[in-house]
Formats: C-alpha cells, sequence, structure tokens
C-alpha cells in the first residue's frame, strides 16, 4: 500500500472535474474491482476521470509523487494489468460518450466506452464495426490489441479500422495520432496496447449493418471431432459474411438446448452471418443438414447479439491461446480431447475461431503477425471456486502444449495473461519489435505505460 496519507491527494481533487477515490471512500472496493476475481489489487487511489485534463492531472500527481501507473479502461485484462497494488489507477470508465457521424460513417469513441456503449450508439444509423465478442470488453483496450471479433472476416481487425487516436504521453503531452500526425505512433497503436499512452478517445471506421443472423446448434460432446472436421471445411469456402467458431461450453439452462446437455459439457457451433436470416440460412445449409441436438437460430440487432454471451464479473478467469497455421485431422482430436478436462459445469469455453476473409486479405503491416493463422484454439476459463485454480489453469496451459507443433509462432496477446517475454515478442512480432521499442523511447522513455505486455524503450 501507498504510504501518503489521505490528505496528500487533496491538491490532485482540487482540480479535478471527476472523483478521486482512496482506501478511505466507501466506494472504493467497488472501483478497485475488475473482471478476474483472482486479481486483488489494492491502489493508493483510483482517478476516476471525467476529461482529458484530469488525465493530465493525475498523470503530473503520479510522477510528483512516485506512484506506479494502471490504466483502466474495460477492466477485461485477464493479468488485472488495469490496477495496480500502491500506485494510482488512472480510470477512464466516465470517459464513455460515443459520437456517430453516419455520413462519414464513423464513430469517435472515448477511452472508457465497452462494445455496448459503441454499438448501442451505431444501431441507430444501421451502422456497425468489428468489436469484441461480449459487450463488456472495453473499446480502447481491444483495438489498441488488435482486436479480433465476430465481424473481422467481414470487416477486418478493429485496428484496421481506426482512423485516429487522442492520446496523452507521460509528460502530459496531449497529440493526435493519424496517417498524417505522429504516424509513427499510429502505427505502433496498430496492436501495440497501452504502451505508449493514457488514449482518450479513437475514431473508428463504421460499415453499413442492418442486423445479424446468429445460428447456435448444440450436440452431445462426442460429435465434437466429427462436426469440427465438417465446419473446418465449410469456413474455407464460405464468404467473408460468416464468422464464428466451435464451443465445447456447459449447456445452459434455456428452451433450445436439450435436458441431457443442461450443465453438463455440449458441444456447439456458433455461426454469426453479417445479414439476414434467409441469406443466412442459405450460407450455412452445409452446417444445418448435420442433426442437431438443440439450436437456435435468429435475426438480431448487433448490439442485441454482442450481449449473448456475456458473463458477469465475479469469476475467476484464466485465459490463453494457440494460434495454429493449420488444422490437420490429428490437431482437432486432440482439441476435442481436452475439452473434457474443462471445468463442468462453469462459465468456461473451450474454444476454436477460424479467421481467413479480411483478416487474412489485409496487406496492413501493423504489428499483429498473429492475423495470418488460419485458427485459434482459445480456452478461455471463467470458475466460482478457488479450489478449482489449479484446474483451470493446467486446461488451458495443456491446450496451448497440445497444439504447439502446428503453431504459427504468434499469438494474440489479449487473449493471452503473463505467460513471459518470449510470448509478448511473439505478439508484437520478430520483424516489428525494434521499431516498437524505438517508438516507446520516443513517447515513453521511462516506461511509465509499463503495466501491460510491455515493450521496453530501446
Amino acid at each position: 500500500m501507498s504510504l501518503l496519507p489521505e490528505q496528500a491527494f487533496e491538491p490532485l481533487r482540487d482540480r479535478f472535474a471527476g472523483d478521486v477515490v482512496t482506501p478511505a471512500s466507501a466506494s472504493y472496493e467497488d472501483a478497485r474491482a475488475v473482471f478476474n476475481a483472482m486479481i486483488d489489487r489494492r491502489p493508493a487511489a483510483l482517478a476516476q476521470c471525467a476529461s482529458p485534463e484530469d488525465v493530465v492531472a493525475a498523470l503530473e500527481f503520479a510522477r510528483r509523487n512516485a506512484l506506479e501507473i494502471a490504466v483502466r479502461g474495460g477492466g477485461h485484462s485477464v493479468a488485472g494489468k488495469g490496477v495496480t497494488d500502491g500506485g494510482l489507477v488512472i480510470d477512464l470508465r466516465r470517459m464513455n460518450s460515443v459520437s456517430v457521424d453516419p455520413d462519414r460513417k464513423t464513430a469517435r469513441v472515448g477511452g472508457g466506452a465497452t462494445m455496448s456503449h459503441l454499438d448501442r450508439a451505431t444501431q441507430p444509423f444501421g451502422l456497425a464495426t468489428t468489436g469484441g465478442r461480449v459487450s463488456t470488453t472495453g473499446v480502447g483496450g481491444f483495438t489498441l490489441g488488435g482486436g479480433t471479433g465476430w465481424l473481422d472476416r467481414k470487416f477486418g481487425l478493429a485496428c484496421d479500422n481506426l482512423l485516429s487516436v487522442d492520446i496523452i504521453t507521460a509528460d502530459g503531452s496531449r497529440l493526435v495520432a493519424s496517417e498524417t500526425e505522429n504516424s509513427d505512433l499510429f502505427w505502433a497503436l496498430h496492436g501495440g496496447g497501452g504502451n505508449f499512452g493514457v488514449v482518450t478517445s479513437l475514431t473508428l471506421r463504421l460499415y453499413p449493418l442492418a442486423s445479424v443472423t446468429a445460428a447456435l446448434l448444440l450436440w452431445p460432446p462426442e460429435r465434437g471431432p466429427g462436426i469440427v472436421r465438417i465446419f473446418r471445411d465449410f469456413i474455407a469456402g464460405a464468404p467473408d459474411d460468416v464468422g464464428g467458431g466451435v464451443i465445447y461450453l456447459t449447456g445452459p439452462e434455456a428452451e433450445f438446448v436439450p435436458e441431457p446437455l443442461v450443465g453438463k459439457l455440449a458441444f456447439a457451433t456458433l455461426i454469426v452471418f453479417a445479414g439476414g436470416e434467409t441469406e443466412a440460412r442459405q450460407a450455412i445449409a452445409p452446417m444445418l443438414s448435420l442433426g442437431h441436438a438443440g439450436g437456435m437460430i435468429a435475426e438480431m440487432p448487433y448490439a442485441e447479439f454482442q450481449c449473448m454471451l456475456d458473463d458477469p464479473p465475479g469469476y475467476r478467469n484464466y485465459w490463453s491461446a494457440q494460434h495454429l497455421r493449420s488444422l490437420p485431422d490429428e490437431a482437432v482430436d486432440l482439441f476435442c480431447a481436452r475439452a473434457g478436462d474443462m471445468i463442468v459445469p462453469s462459465a468456461s469455453q473451450h474454444v476454436l475461431f477460424p479467421a481467413g476473409g479480411q483478416v487474412s486479405r489485409s496487406s496492413a503491416d501493423w504489428p499483429v503477425p498473429w492475423r495470418s493463422a488460419p485458427w485459434c484454439a482459445h480456452p478461455f476459463g471463467l470458475w466460482s471456486n478457488q479450489g478449482d485454480d489449479a484446474r483451470g489453469r493446467k486446461w488451458a496451459q495443456s491446450i496451448v502444449a497440445d497444439l504447439e507443433p502446428w503453431s504459427s509462432g504468434n499469438v494474440y496477446l489479449n487473449f493471452i495473461g503473463d505467460e513471459g517475454t518470449e510470448r509478448v515478442v511473439s505478439g508484437f512480432g520478430e520483424d516489428h519489435i525494434q521499431r516498437l521499442a524505438k517508438v516507446k523511447r520516443a513517447y515513453d522513455p521511462q516506461n511509465v505505460f509499463h503495466l501491460n505486455h510491455n515493450i521496453p524503450p530501446a
């Protein structure tokens, strides 16, 4: 814990439009909680910023008092990078406004906005862009890390649609990064994460999207290997409008779930089509003809679909990922066999996501080398009991190890926690890491922003 007395924060409060929350504040326990319940850190204070001026004031206060800085947007980092023991959290959650320009098809998004804020602001205009796979993910961290989601085969990665960034650097400078301003920094923000400053707003490209159609199809788990093979071959020839993944999960209590699968391990395909149900049924007909045991197919607004898989905070989390250059039958069998090690019942998901489409077709040289991998295995562990921690970690780590022979050698860093320096380098790419380190040196030479998948200054 910080040794600063309560009165030491008064100068910050005096110039602050938002709130400065300390251990003496009634809201402190709620304010410091993040998505992963395993993370239990106690900052000296949380600067709940209401404006860029608040961010500048918080940075100055932390610098003057030698406080470690964490930056919180959505708070979804599995390693809890958005909170620090004894330091200052720059909490952006109040800066969550979204302004849509329907003529230019752009959205200006506050640094603390979540996917829900973005999707519900764009929905009335029939517009959308690639977002995360749940509505509670922070737009900032998601986009700066590259950003893969249900619509990426259609619209590309989130960072592909990043047009400009308002950012405050460690010395309090307020900069704009775009193709024409601070272009070196703009390049680094396409995958380089929160290494370079506090992003107070982002401008994103939008696309027409009236609705999506979701098809969640369920089978007993033993059908998994065969269905994965069929899905693998289906998605290879599917149009960019089709996305989704294959998932082992605990069968939920819902009308469309057969009673024998409720509360038990089940296998599912979740197919997302960027368009109406009639066209979707035609595009995914091969998957609909396999005799699923249960399921649903429905057309809905994209913002509503984004909420379907939301998990409430409070679970204990552990995630990892392995990006694959190919998915032969042997890899399918190993992936499916590991589903038996997943904690059931729980909110955990044993997922295999396809890429392709605009993700792999883009020639952009951003530091997101994992985009070329056609598949990503993503053990996404969420459970309630502390006694399951070791089992949950082992399950996730075993999947990654099993699939190592087919690894592409790169990884989407938003999907993993603290897994060592080699994994961080693999996330940015050997070809990019030196250039990123030079940008880091230019904008954060003291590595003030180091609570992230860190890029040390060159």
